[in-house]
């Protein structure tokens, strides 16, 4: 019973972390950006990935779903993924 805690930690410090910004040198960028603000900002990320596509909550319109990923800074790795034309969520990871 003593080890549960341990145990949560440990799976929390392991799972990637999520942000509501990310620096892009002296530049925020937020959940809700666009991604021409975000190429303004961070400039071309290290690579992109078209992940699939998704239906939107309230009108069934088809929404694109991509990854962009920036760094390693610091041995960290920016993940940024946009649905349709919004960024929606941004998580960080350790670098291998």
């Amino acid at each position: 019973m003593r080890m549960l805690p341990f145990a949560l930690l440990t799976l929390a410090l392991a799972a990637p972390a999520g942000a509501e910004s990310m620096r892009c040198g002296s530049k925020l960028v937020s959940l809700g950006d666009r991604p021409f603000e975000v190429l303004q900002k961070c400039g071309e990320p290290v690579h992109r990935d078209l992940v699939g596509y998704t239906l939107g909550s309230y009108d069934n319109r088809e929404f694109t779903v991509e990854e962009w990923v920036y760094g390693p800074n610091n041995g960290m790795l920016s993940i940024l993924t946009f649905e349709g034309n919004r960024l929606i969520r941004i998580e960080t990871k350790r670098s291998r």
